[in-house]
């Protein structure tokens, strides 16, 4: 198997803004948690997704959304993404949705203006009235690394200056 990438923490100081602004009552402990931020991996061998572990432990309620600081950054090789789906038991049981459905990590969010922190922002999408907790060290999203193609006549030259929505497209 090819070997594209390789995830690393973004700094303390990247990790701590976004933390703040996602859980400001545990603002105190962002030093805590980002020391116990553990690197993405898979699970078995045949695994085709890396998991992401939740930093703190949270609940969502049916229809509650969070958005969730994971402290992740990768760098990848140029035409791959890396495409976040929630974890298959958590999206069948709970319905657990991303907002955006998938999310994409293009190869240049590596180099952004904030290290290339990737947050998750997940729905309990629940029709059966399930509350959902996730325990901080748990995995409650996997990363799949996937090559892409360019049409023949792709002229795109811009350089990303930013995260999220950055390329005004």
């Amino acid at each position: 198997m090819r070997k594209v990438a390789k995830f690393e923490k973004v700094s303390f100081e990247e990790f701590e803004k976004g933390f703040r602004d996602c859980y400001p009552d545990l603002a105190a402990k962002a030093r805590e948690v980002y020391d116990s931020i553990r690197l993405p991996v898979r699970a078995t061998a045949g695994s085709a997704g890396y998991d992401f572990f939740a930093p703190v432990t949270f609940t969502l309620k049916p229809k509650e959304t969070a958005k969730v600081p994971t402290g992740i950054r990768v760098k990848m090789d140029e035409a791959f993404v890396l495409q976040l789906f929630p974890r298959s038991g958590l999206g069948f049981k709970y319905r657990l949705q991303l907002n955006n459905t998938v999310g994409i990590i293009d190869s240049d969010y590596y180099f952004s203006d904030n290290e290339g922190h990737i947050f998750a922002k997940l729905t309990n999408d629940s029709n059966e009235g399930k509350e959902i907790t996730v325990e901080a060290g748990s995995g409650f999203m996997q990363g799949i690394f996937l090559e892409y193609g360019i049409t023949v006549d792709d002229e795109a030259t811009e350089k990303r200056n930013g995260g999220f929505g950055s390329t005004n497209a």
